[in-house]
């Protein structure tokens, strides 16, 4: 029997896109809808087998572009007569949450194109007979994560399962490209080219600054691509709840539930809202004073964040679908991508912190293409307004924040390294050429390879002993395995980047779970201590095997969780903005509401002080009975001004020996000493120089410990940390303990070990944001230096004073303190 000509079969599989072509057309005039542009941009791009990024709004039809436009590939590609096809589409979105509502939309038109395929949905919360099921046959389009994807390649038949994709879509784009999650999607995509050379890579974004570097991260050094931009008519209006009187010494923190009449009076005005904080604590507090305000709404508002159990979240989100809740509080985790049609309100609590967050949050309403998408920011200090009115300005102007891609991080690249020896194994070489196929990894030494692979064989120069580390082997025919079947359940169980501290389980004496709270927040209370989670009054009874035991306590001030990332800085783009505004308020200009009613802030601290210009750095002394402050305002963000407070006390310290206390916030830092210092002395002989930088920083930080800190989540994704088998969790103390005792024998045994040099760079780079640090160095150095001395603490020195004493004192005392305070000053401003 003659073999059927592939030149013949062409025309054939040509006939079948052409024919969804004309479904597609007919699917849309049904709907009484019209493509757009840059859909059909989209779909006939992919057709062609180009790679791309498409950057859109929200709500604008970007999934609906780029699923089209992978089933015209896919189908143009398929052999004449195949019903179903095999998996042949893999959609990536970064949150488990978005899975199933991506699997749905999917789904959506596959009828009415007249299509056989099959959606899946495989993610952690994926439950065990479906997963069988996927196992017997993956379905035609599988909605995964980063994670579940590699667990995927590390099956021993995951090229044979794998092999017929011939389209990856990487959802939020921008979600991942700026951390380890995104190399590991690098990496996985190399894995696939492989196996398929001709694999059609699209990704999705609605928010970024830095689209060209986006889509080379995402097509790799080797590969091209295409950028679409879906210019559509999307209608936003962002406005701010401007208190109808306003303190001209601002604090962190007072104001916002002082504004909940107003808030309650915004969520009555709409069918639906979402209220958006920055973190889980937030929430929390919202979340209880609006029931308490509003107890009418109990069962029409809902809590949504990351800890509360995945059925609470579920029925959240089922809850803002059909519309029949009134309003839900959350943080990030509904950030992206979820579709709540009935949402017409947003409402940002506090400051956006960055022109991207803003715009996404916004997205979240109006979330179809016509629709007018709404946010309101709800300041909770007065200076929240300069940010909110910045956000605006800003993002109407196109200044949206760009995300820094890392570059060849080791602990991503070992855990790589025993996964693909999992799936099938690897022969180095190779391996080294589709490692180096990566942005991540495109400059990737022969000596940093040779030892990422010395470490995964033999545990490096100090672990050799240990045969639990010996996780890959060689053979005779140069293919690398993993030996064992304990070491292999052992990644598998491990595999992923996303570290965060150790989750206890909360659940209540009586049965049920309730969520999980970090295991540090925890640490710190004692049977019957009271805390909020999950919108209600929980009492400590006692802990057990990784297990809050809680029961309701009666309703009053409980202790609020603390979640890791609650001082969350200002983007840069943001920060430029807000110094735009300064500037404007100093010439006497308030071109906006929020500056408008911030103008008596303003005329006190240009009477006191001054109002710095965008070219000058405004420093003060103070001098008060707790000694002599030194505030400096660079505008420039918490984690920098971090990095300069700690720069200068280093500095000032060789010259004049002093005991400095620190204060930062978003705006600016203060050092307090008790003896008064001379830094007009100080700025002469460089205080902001950028000359040695990066070993002054690290000399004025404890550096030590942070790149202990930072180590602690390398050694977990490299596999040296295993956090337990389910039902054998290990405590943040002994997961801790078995990091650091790591560290120590690397530093004394392994001193060039590059896990620890990573972790030194990752300090410098995340912590200490060195980049951002040594630009704000040299834009001072162009800049004009006020030192100024005002009679009292300015409005722009107040919040900074009371960050200090918030530290050290419970929040009633706080609350004392800062009513004495605030009296003597508006006594002098008269």
């Amino acid at each position: 029997m003659a073999r059927p000509d592939p030149a013949a079969a062409r025309p054939r599989e040509a006939d079948a896109a052409e024919t969804l072509a004309a479904r597609t057309e007919a699917w849309f005039a049904a709907r009484d809808w019209t493509a757009f542009a840059f859909q059909r941009e989209v779909w006939s791009a992919m057709a062609a087998g180009e790679n791309g990024l498409l950057h859109a709004t929200t709500g604008s039809g970007k999934t609906l572009a780029v699923w089209l436009g992978a089933l015209l590939r896919a189908e143009g590609l398929k052999p004449s007569g195949a019903h179903a096809p095999p998996l042949s589409v893999l959609w990536l979105t970064p949150m488990r949450a978005l899975a199933a509502d991506t699997g749905r939309a999917l789904a959506e038109p596959l009828q009415g194109l007249g299509l056989p395929w099959t959606v899946g949905v495989r993610t952690g919360d994926t439950a065990g007979g479906e997963r069988a099921r996927q196992d017997r046959r993956l379905p035609s389009v599988l909605v995964t994560t980063p994670e579940s994807l590699t667990l995927l390649l590390t099956r021993a038949d995951a090229r044979e399962r794998l092999a017929a994709v011939c389209a990856v879509v990487v959802d939020e784009w921008h979600e991942l490209l700026g951390n380890k999650r995104g190399v590991q999607v690098q990496l996985a995509l190399a894995r696939l080219r492989r196996w398929n050379p001709s694999l059609v890579t699209w990704g999705l974004s609605a928010t970024l600054g830095n689209l060209d570097e986006a889509l080379a991260v995402l097509v790799g050094p080797d590969g091209r691509g295409r950028r679409v931009e879906g210019r559509i008519d999307k209608r936003l209006a962002v406005d701010t709840l401007i208190p109808a009187t306003i303190e001209r010494f601002p604090w962190a923190g007072h104001l916002g539930v002082r504004l909940i009449e107003a808030v309650i009076a915004e969520i009555d005005s709409a069918a639906t809202t979402l209220l958006f904080t920055n973190t889980r604590s937030q929430a929390e507090l919202w979340y209880q004073a609006l029931l308490e305000a509003r107890p009418d709404w109990a069962g029409l508002m809902a809590l949504h964040h990351g800890s509360l159990d995945r059925e609470i979240r579920d029925w959240v989100e089922l809850g803002l679908k059909n519309g029949t809740l009134k309003a839900c509080v959350c943080t990030s985790s509904l950030d992206l991508g979820v579709d709540f049609l009935p949402v017409e309100r947003v409402l940002q609590l506090g400051s956006p912190k960055g022109v991207a967050r803003l715009l996404q949050r916004a997205g979240r309403s109006g979330h179809a293409p016509g629709r007018l998408s709404r946010a309101t920011c709800v300041p909770t200090h007065a200076l929240e307004l300069v940010d909110a009115a910045a956000a605006r300005r800003a993002a109407a102007a196109g200044r949206i924040e760009s995300r820094r891609p890392p570059r060849k991080p080791l602990d991503v690249l070992t855990q790589h390294l025993v996964s693909v020896a999992l799936g099938g194994g690897f022969r180095a070489d190779d391996l080294l050429a589709e490692v180096r196929s990566t942005h991540a990894y495109r400059d990737l030494g022969e000596d940093e390879w040779r030892w990422a692979l010395d470490f995964v064989m033999h545990g490096g120069e100090s672990l050799g002993a240990y045969p639990e580390y010996r996780r890959v082997v060689v053979d005779e025919a140069g293919l690398h395995q993993v030996p064992d079947g304990r070491i292999a359940r052992r990644h598998r169980m491990s595999v992923g980047t996303i570290v965060a501290d150790t989750a206890m389980e909360v659940r209540w004496m009586s049965g049920g779970r309730i969520g999980t709270v970090e295991e540090s927040f925890i640490a710190w209370l004692k049977p019957g201590d009271c805390f909020l989670f999950g919108g209600r009054v929980l009492e400590l009874v006692k802990v057990h095997v990784m297990v809050a035991y809680v029961r309701k306590a009666k309703p009053g001030k409980g202790v609020v969780p603390r979640w890791g990332g609650g001082k969350m800085p200002l983007s840069n783009e943001l920060c430029e903005a807000i110094v735009e505004l300064v500037d404007l308020a100093r010439r006497g200009e308030y071109p906006e509401p929020e500056t408008a009613a911030l103008a008596p802030l303003f005329h006190i601290q240009r009477r006191w002080s001054r109002i710095p210009g965008s070219q000058e750095l405004l420093m003060e002394q103070v001098d008060t009975r707790e000694g002599h402050h030194l505030f400096c305002f660079p505008f420039a963000g918490r984690h920098v001004h971090t990095g300069l407070a700690n720069l200068c006390a280093l500095r000032m310290g060789r010259a004049q020996p002093a005991t400095f206390s620190i204060s930062v916030n978003d705006y600016g830092f203060e050092l307090l000493v008790p003896e008064r210092l001379d830094w007009n002395r100080a700025l002469r002989e460089g205080l902001f120089s950028a000359a040695n930088l990066e070993e002054d920083a690290l000399a004025s930080l404890n550096a030590g410990m942070l790149a202990r800190g930072r180590f602690r989540e390398i050694a977990r994704v490299a596999g040296l940390v295993f956090q337990g088998f389910p039902g054998e969790s290990r405590s943040r103390r002994q997961l801790q303990a078995s990091s650091e005792l790591f560290y120590d024998v690397f530093e004394k045994y392994d001193p060039r070990n590059l896990l620890l040099q990573q972790s030194r760079r990752e300090v410098l780079d995340n912590e200490l944001e060195l980049h951002r640090l040594r630009q704000v160095l040299e834009r001072i150095a162009t800049r004009s230096i006020v030192l100024t001395r005002p009679p009292h603490p300015t409005p722009f020195a107040f919040p900074l004073m009371i960050e200090r004493i918030r530290e050290k004192l419970s929040t009633e005392k706080v609350g004392d303190r800062v009513a004495r305070m605030l009296a003597d000053l508006e006594k002098w401003a008269g």
